[in-house]
């Protein structure tokens, strides 16, 4: 696990370097999508954190992607003016009251906390992975490579990933196809045949973060730290840029409270064997 080409953001704490055994587990070969959460919703009538705060953080660029929208946009994040708080946005609405996802069934769940992705799981039988478990499956059986399939981010001129192209946040020149999600199966699937483990939306973990964790992190199984304030999120999503945010290569870390959710928070799960 980790950054062995010094790409990573200090803070993230992608370092050192360091060998990890794990015990068998499957994992799913795409982030859970519109339609599986749906059925769960359906079954359980659950309504996520969005829905019972009211509101969720959107990009602003879907907003105007997406005139019929119309939720109200309660304020901005500070230092992130591309980000805004809509009322009424969800997994069902992601940009707010007018928007659904009547064309995006196929397409990664989003706005989406660590406490409804653990929800999911109980219905489903199923769990988060560990942060070691979403390396390793990412990795798609190459060893210290960037990206799932190779070093170089184009693979013979073609985008492999859903990530931004041009200059953020200003201009998306849309190089992949996508100003938002794309469908959990696009793009080529990795070595072990998951989908979108970089790009797309982020992906929650079950580990607490922790800045130092690798520098003593165990050798096998492990599970992060025994409490934190953050839960991982690893993956990156179709706003990450290099100028601002390259966190779309396997070994990135990136973080966020159990109860956030914006429109790139998604997830996937894990399970151990029968």
């Amino acid at each position: 696990m980790g950054d062995p080409y010094g790409d990573g953001h200090p803070a993230d704490g992608e370092g050192p370097r360091h060998r990890v055994s794990l015990r068998e587990y499957q994992i799913a070969a795409t982030s859970v999508t519109n339609d599986d959460f749906a059925r769960f919703v359906s079954d359980t009538g659950y309504a996520t954190t969005a829905e019972r705060l009211g509101s969720s953080a959107v990009f602003a660029m879907l907003l105007e992607a997406n005139p019929q929208a119309h939720g109200s946009v309660l304020g901005q994040a500070p230092g992130v003016p591309w980000w805004v708080e809509v009322s009424g946005a969800n997994w069902a609405a992601p940009e707010g009251p007018g928007s659904d996802i009547a064309d995006r069934r196929d397409h990664p769940v989003v706005h989406i906390s660590w406490d409804d992705a653990q929800a999911y799981c109980m219905w489903s039988g199923t769990r988060l992975p560990s942060e070691a478990e979403w390396e390793c499956a990412a990795r798609g059986g190459l060893k210290g490579r960037r990206y799932p399939w190779g070093n170089r981010l184009l693979a013979e001129g073609e985008w492999m990933c859903n990530i931004w192209q041009g200059d953020f946040p200003r201009t998306n020149t849309l190089d992949d196809g996508f100003i938002g999600t794309a469908p959990a199966r696009h793009f080529e699937p990795n070595g072990l045949g998951l989908f979108n483990t970089v790009g797309n939306v982020w992906e929650w973990c079950a580990d607490w973060f922790a800045r130092d964790y690798y520098q003593h992190s165990p050798q096998t199984d492990p599970h992060g730290p025994d409490h934190g304030e953050t839960r991982i999120m690893r993956g990156g999503s179709f706003l990450c840029h290099d100028s601002y945010c390259n966190r779309y290569r396997v070994a990135a870390r990136s973080s966020n409270t159990p109860d956030s959710s914006a429109s790139n928070i998604g997830f996937r799960v894990a399970r151990d064997p029968a």
